[in-house]
């Protein structure tokens, strides 16, 4: 055993070298093998613990035992205004190689995955930032409506085929590959994954229920509603496993919420020949340009229903605001109406004082009494004849 996994190294590092150095460039993790990642499991989303968390869909790893299933989660972004881009498995050189995730303001290239919950397979669909609040999609998110209230319902829906294929490119994989978009947000500014996310990965790659060589594809614990939760309640089980990257038959897929949501179309013709997968499905350019189309009208739609719900919301934005505009109105219009009233009150009470004063000094004039007349002397004319 020890013999084969020094082989196994040894083969893994002649691998490495053999990979160009601009394909180098690109793997952020390195690790590249020889065989194929098993198809996604089948699980229901948990629902959303708290405002301003984005589910970070679970994905095939790869460790000294194998590969093992890290459970989908829902993740604090280490910055408001950042979406996670996923990562993925892609054939190159005869080496399967995987392209980590990493946190942008918008949504890379995953490589065509359709991770589901919004990740169709190109762009996200499953929520969007306004200012600081994160806005969640109920027709791809399992969202409370009683703890998470920024909410809107977009229908997503197109005309490709639903898999469970888990890689980009070889032999059955997903034929998809970056628009010219897509490669500009890949040359941003990333910020790759948080503590958590780490610890997440971690805790998985320890738990050996979650070895593709234990479960055979179909993981005891297949999504957690915390990063670390892999039991209770709330963690989410796979559910039976399917044929090697098929779609399940004849069931529906627990994966997707009440509303379907599928892979779209990709237009292929900005990447270069010489960097495409080997063993690939032909381009055929009518058929991209025609998913390209049907994939830009889609996002018209949406943009279209996003602008009348931000409308909405500015329209009862507007009204809270002008009935607090007339309330602080009425409130003025009352202080100005005591003051009147209490002016009106000083008045009167000035003018009734004043008015007691007057009729008190007209009391007190009328009790004073009057002096008689000073008597003259009489004078010898004024004295009575004698008789």
């Amino acid at each position: 055993m020890r013999i084969a996994r020094l082989i196994c190294s040894v083969l893994l590092a002649v691998g490495l070298l053999a990979i160009p150095a601009q394909s180098r460039a690109q793997v952020v993790v390195g690790i590249s093998v020889r065989i194929g990642p098993p198809p996604l499991p089948v699980y229901v989303q948990p629902a959303c613990p708290e405002p301003g968390y984005i589910w970070v869909p679970g994905y095939w790893a790869y460790g000294p035992d194998g590969y093992f299933w890290v459970p989908g989660t829902w993740v604090e972004p280490p910055e408001v205004g950042l979406l996670w881009t996923p990562g993925y498995w892609g054939w190159e050189n005869d080496f399967y190689v995987w392209h980590a995730g990493y946190w942008e303001p918008e949504v890379g290239y995953y490589g065509g995955i359709n991770y589901g919950f919004g990740y169709t397979g190109v762009g996200f669909f499953g929520g969007y930032w306004r200012d600081r609040t994160y806005y969640y999609n109920r027709a791809v998110t399992n969202v409370n409506v009683t703890v998470v209230r920024n909410t809107y319902n977009t229908t997503v829906v197109n005309t490709t085929t639903t898999n469970r294929v888990s890689f980009n490119g070889g032999p059955g994989g997903v034929a998809a590959r970056p628009t010219s978009r897509e490669i500009g947000a890949e040359r941003q500014r990333h910020i790759t994954m948080t503590t958590e996310q780490t610890q997440h990965q971690q805790a998985a790659s320890s738990n050996r229920t979650l070895l593709a060589s234990v479960n055979h594809g179909r993981p005891d614990v297949a999504a957690s509603p915390r990063p670390g939760q892999f039991n209770g309640r709330a963690a989410a089980e796979s559910g039976r496993p399917t044929g090697p990257n098929r779609a399940p038959e004849n069931r529906k897929e627990t994966s997707r919420s009440e509303n379907p949501v599928v892979n779209g179309g990709r237009n292929t013709s900005d990447r270069p020949l010489t960097s495409r997968p080997p063993n690939t499905a032909p381009v055929n350019p009518a058929r991209e340009q025609k998913h390209q189309q049907q994939l830009d009208w889609l996002r018209q739609q949406q943009t279209q229903e996003r602008q009348r719900v931000d409308q909405k919301q500015q329209q009862e934005q507007q009204k809270l605001q002008q009935r607090a505009a007339d309330n602080r109105k009425q409130q003025e219009t009352q202080r100005k109406q005591q003051q009147q009233v209490q002016q009106l009150e000083r008045k009167h009470e000035g003018q009734q004082q004043k008015l007691q004063l007057k009729q008190q000094q007209e009391r007190q004039r009328q009790q004073k009494p009057e002096k008689p007349p000073a008597r003259s002397k009489p004078s010898q004319n004024d004295k009575p004849p004698s008789q």
